[in-house]
C-alpha cells in the first residue's frame, strides 16, 4: 500500500503573491502622481477643459484661460460675440473693433452734396455771359451783387447747385468767389462755369473769352439770415417753397406732416413742391449739404413774398 503523499505548499505561490502586491503598489503610486499633477484629475479635469473651451468660443476678445494659460488656437467668435462689438462701441465702451470690421465714417456732405462735394477741387473752363440783372434758372430774382455764375447742367443737378458759393481760380493766380444763380445748358461741358462778365473780368480780360480754371465750394462767413418764399399760385392745397440767402447749398426741405416730416421733391427751377398741399403754411425743416437742420415756424402762405427768418447755416 502506497504511503500517502505529504501535503506540500504548491511551488510558485509565493512569487505570484509578491507580483500582485508589486502591481498594486505601482498602481497606487501612478494614481497618486496623476491626482497631484497640476490641472489633472480624471472626469473633473475633462469637464474643466470643456468649460474653458466653450467660454473662449463666445468671448474671443477676453477668453477665460485654459489650464495651460494659452488661448485655444481654434477659438472663433460666435454670432453672439460679433453682435456684441457694435453694441459696446455704441455705448462708448473702449473695446477696439477688428480693423476689417470697423465701419468707415461717411461724412454727411458726401451723401447730401451730390456732385459738388466740399473740400474737392474741380478742373474746368470759365466763359462769360451777359447776366443782365442777375436773375436766372434758380429764380432768386435780381441780384444786388453781380459776382454770379451759371453752372453746367451736369453739375447743376436739378438745381442742387443753386445758391452755392464757389471760389474760381485762374492759372494766373487771380480768383473770384461767385454765387450760382443760373444753369448753363447745351454747350457747357461738365466742370464748366459761365460767369457774369463782371466776375470773369476779375480773372482775365473778357476778350479772352475762355480760360482754364479750377474751382471749389466755399462757405462764406459774411452771410446774413436765410429767407423763405412761396411760389406764385401757392395755397394750402398746393404750394411751391423756395429758400433764399442760404450760406450753404440746400440738400432737403421737409414739411411737418402729422407727427413726422415729409420731404418735398425739388424742381429744376429751385422750388420744393407739395402738390397735394401737405404742410403748406406749417413748420419747415431745411437741411444743408453738411447735414445741419434748421426748423422754421411762422411762415404763412404768402405767394411771391420774401419772408425773412432768424436762422442761418453754420460756416464751414
Amino acid at each position: 500500500m502506497a504511503s500517502p503523499t505529504p501535503h506540500r505548499r504548491p511551488r510558485g505561490r509565493r512569487p505570484a503573491l509578491v507580483s500582485v502586491v508589486a502591481v498594486a503598489a505601482a498602481a497606487l503610486v501612478v494614481a497618486l502622481v496623476v491626482a497631484f499633477r497640476p490641472g489633472g484629475g480624471g472626469a473633473t479635469a475633462t469637464a474643466g477643459h470643456t468649460s474653458a473651451t466653450a467660454v473662449a468660443g463666445v468671448e474671443q476678445a477676453s477668453p477665460s484661460p485654459t489650464p495651460s494659460g494659452r488661448r485655444p488656437a481654434s477659438a472663433s467668435p460666435s454670432p453672439t460675440a460679433r453682435s456684441a462689438t457694435p453694441s459696446a462701441r455704441a455705448t462708448g465702451a473702449s473695446a477696439r473693433p477688428e480693423p476689417t470690421r470697423a465701419p468707415r465714417a461717411v461724412p454727411a456732405a458726401a451723401s447730401l452734396a451730390g456732385r459738388i462735394v466740399p473740400g474737392t477741387t474741380r478742373q474746368g473752363v470759365a466763359t462769360h455771359y451777359d447776366a443782365a440783372d442777375g436773375d436766372g434758372a434758380c429764380l432768386f430774382g435780381p441780384s444786388a451783387d453781380m459776382m454770379i455764375a451759371a453752372m453746367n447742367t451736369a453739375d447743376y443737378e436739378t438745381s442742387k447747385a443753386c445758391g452755392a458759393y464757389v471760389r474760381v481760380r485762374a492759372a494766373s493766380g487771380a480768383s473770384v468767389t461767385v454765387r450760382i444763380v443760373n444753369e448753363c445748358p447745351g454747350d457747357c461741358a461738365v466742370g464748366q462755369l459761365d460767369l457774369s462778365v463782371q466776375a470773369f473780368a476779375k480773372l482775365a480780360a473778357p476778350s479772352a473769352g475762355r480760360i482754364a480754371v479750377s474751382w471749389e465750394l466755399v462757405s462764406p462767413a459774411g452771410a446774413g439770415t436765410l429767407s423763405v418764399r412761396y411760389k406764385t399760385g401757392s395755397s394750402r392745397y398746393w404750394c411751391g417753397i423756395q429758400v433764399l440767402g442760404h450760406r450753404n447749398p440746400v440738400a432737403r426741405l421737409e414739411v411737418r406732416a402729422g407727427s413726422g416730416w415729409l420731404a418735398l421733391p425739388r424742381t429744376s427751377y429751385n422750388y420744393f413742391l407739395s402738390e397735394k398741399g401737405s404742410g403748406c403754411g406749417g413748420s419747415l425743416r431745411i437741411t444743408d449739404i453738411y447735414g445741419e437742420r434748421l426748423t422754421v415756424d411762422g411762415i404763412a402762405v404768402k405767394p411771391n413774398v420774401v419772408q425773412p427768418t432768424r436762422v442761418q447755416f453754420a460756416a464751414h
